[in-house]
């Protein structure tokens, strides 16, 4: 009982808190952290074992870095080394510059102010992942910046592990005469990875994948997350390091997403336990004994990181408000920081009480992050986007008579000009959209940016002179505002307009228009005959039943213009016309020759 006892109070602290700040727009990560701080040791103790929560949590970040893995091919890779090897080499190294030289000031070691700059110069992979995700933020060039950075962290973390053991007090001269041993066994390992994937991995999976089991595929896919850990654990290397290259050395294969779709659901949960493992780690009586210090680390620690990443991202965007995005995003303590105190306290690089400090203080920033990314966005960031220059409407000049306007250039605009240039009827189009204008120009369209709402336009376009105006305009409402201006002023007209959905056919049925085309309607009724078709039904009948559809359908559409208003009336004419419809097909099948 006591596994589901705890299981219990992790999904009941979850479920509340995530929802609470998903609902405040804090995002997810916070809410972990805020549930782990809740039910662990500093508050309401409800579960106490928080290294062995931590250590099953950490499959987690695992699962991520495979993923992520698997999103980046070995072609991709190299086209990012820009931003993995130049900016996140400058990010980390300044970084760690900055903030040994902080750690030296507070009166530490060599030793030890080394492997807390270091340690703290690591940022979260999991947290910006997931803060920039929720904001889709992720594919922005920021994003981009912040994604090669905390690969490079990464990348970067697995050689000072393995060089750690041997800064600290308690390391033996017999382990640095073999580390260019170990070097060599991880070359290898790394060899014999990329020669297994090609013959063993892709068979095994192509084996598994023709058994047709769903459940089999999933647990060959966490075994082989799960396994390459253990592989790279075993040689003294990082289970995220090996995840990740099994994810790289699979980016390329047949299996990519089926292998990604069968994690994620793992992923996400193991991360939501990760981040509330942290949570649990936070001791607060360290807070309440030093607020003082531990603000003004966590502060500096901020500081420091946004400052590096705020130079980065402006040298190398142009953009303040791209720049803030990365600094702010990237600026916490990462997972790496306690596998780093861990180790370092173990070979007395750092004292325990130092290292639950800076546990504390990385801890912290990873909460701080989704508020301050968070509040930025919503009050700072609108204020910095560049205001884009009004382009004036363009001025028309009456080319004679113009038999065809069309208010709307999009979809369904282009197709009918298309017609009309093929038949070599002239038009004038108009759009409102003026990257779009720019866009369908260059394709030789007669297209002018401009409102069509706007009675001065309509005259420069010569809607006085037309036949017929096409009313093609996307936005419901400015449909509207335009079939009003027309009607007014142009009462000759013969308005034929778009509706997107039965909504907006009743309010421009309201209006009078009356030769209506219902967006998706005419190309259902295509796929719908196409289906018949399929099933072997004749063509003659095919036609025969799409036309009786059609008429049913739009007689339908007029009765119920007349009870638009009357929700319950639309739900039972709705349900007649059903039973109508299916009588009709059933007397027309019994009229047909057996």
């Amino acid at each position: 009982m006591g596994f589901l006892h705890d299981a219990v109070i992790f999904l009941v602290a979850a479920v509340i808190a995530v929802s609470l700040f998903k609902r405040t727009g804090l995002g997810s990560v916070l809410g972990y952290l805020v549930a782990g701080v809740a039910i662990g040791p500093s508050a309401f103790a409800f579960v106490s074992e928080v290294d062995s929560v931590m250590r099953f949590a950490e499959l987690g970040v695992v699962l991520l870095l495979f993923i992520i893995g698997l999103e980046l091919q070995p072609s991709r890779l190299w086209q990012m080394r820009g931003h993995v090897f130049g900016l996140g080499g400058a990010q980390v190294g300044l970084s760690t510059v900055l903030l040994a030289a902080v750690a030296l000031a507070f009166g530490l070691s060599p030793v030890a102010a080394l492997v807390t700059g270091f340690a703290l110069s690591l940022s979260s992979t999991a947290l910006a992942v997931q803060v920039l995700a929720e904001k889709n933020q992720l594919t922005t060039q920021p994003g981009r910046i912040a994604f090669g950075i905390l690969l490079f962290q990464d990348l970067a973390a697995i050689p000072f592990l393995a060089v750690l053991p041997l800064l600290g007090t308690h390391a033996e001269p017999a382990q640095q005469g073999t580390f260019g041993l170990g070097l060599l066994k991880v070359l290898a390992t790394f060899a014999v990875m990329v020669v297994a994937s090609r013959v063993v991995l892709r068979p095994v999976l192509k084996a598994v994948a023709a058994l047709h089991s769903q459940e089999l595929f999933t647990a060959f896919a966490l075994l082989v997350v799960a396994g390459t850990a253990v592989i790279m654990e075993s040689i003294g290397l990082s289970a995220t390091l090996g995840a990740f290259s099994a994810g790289v050395l699979l980016a390329d294969s047949e299996y990519r997403h089926e292998l990604e779709a069968d994690i994620e659901p793992f992923k996400g949960l193991l991360l939501g336990l990760f981040f509330m493992a942290v949570g649990m780690s936070v001791n607060l009586s360290l807070v309440a004994k030093h607020p003082a210090l531990v603000t003004g680390l966590v502060v500096g620690l901020l500081l420091v990181k946004s400052a590096v990443l705020f130079g980065i991202g402006k040298l190398k965007t142009g953009s303040t408000l791209g720049a803030l995005r990365l600094a702010i995003s990237t600026s916490q303590g990462g997972e790496f920081a306690f596998v780093v105190f861990g180790l370092a306290t173990s070979t007395a690089a750092l004292t325990q009480d130092m290292s639950q400090l800076l546990v504390l203080v990385v801890g912290l920033s990873l909460a701080v992050t989704p508020v301050a990314f968070t509040l930025f966005e919503r009050l700072l960031a609108p204020r910095l986007v560049p205001k884009k220059e009004e382009k004036a409407f363009d001025t028309l000049v009456h080319e004679g008579e113009i038999p065809v306007v069309i208010a709307g250039f999009g979809r369904v605009g282009q197709v009918v000009g298309r017609v009309l240039m093929a038949r070599r009827i002239p038009f004038v189009a108009l759009d409102i959209s003026s990257e779009h204008v720019d866009f369908v120009r260059r394709f030789g369209n007669k297209v002018f940016y401009g409102d069509a709402s706007r009675l001065e336009l309509l005259e420069a376009a010569g809607a006085a002179k037309a036949r017929l105006f096409v009313l093609a305009i996307d936005d419901v409402e400015k449909s509207i505002e335009v079939a009003k201006t027309v009607q007014k002023h142009f009462p000759h007209l013969t308005l034929v307009a778009r509706a997107r959905n039965r909504g907006h056919a009743y309010e421009l049925l309201a209006l009078g228009v009356t030769h209506l085309m219902r967006e998706t309607f005419v190309s259902s009724l295509e796929m719908a005959g196409d289906v018949l078709t399929l099933m072997g039904m004749p063509s003659s009948e095919v036609t025969r039943t799409l036309a009786g559809f059609r008429s049913h359908d739009e007689a339908l559409l007029m009765d119920s213009f007349q009870h638009r208003g009357d929700v319950a009336k639309l739900q039972e004419r709705a349900k007649q016309a059903r039973a109508e419809l299916e009588k009709l097909f059933e007397a027309d099948a019994q009229e047909q020759p057996k």
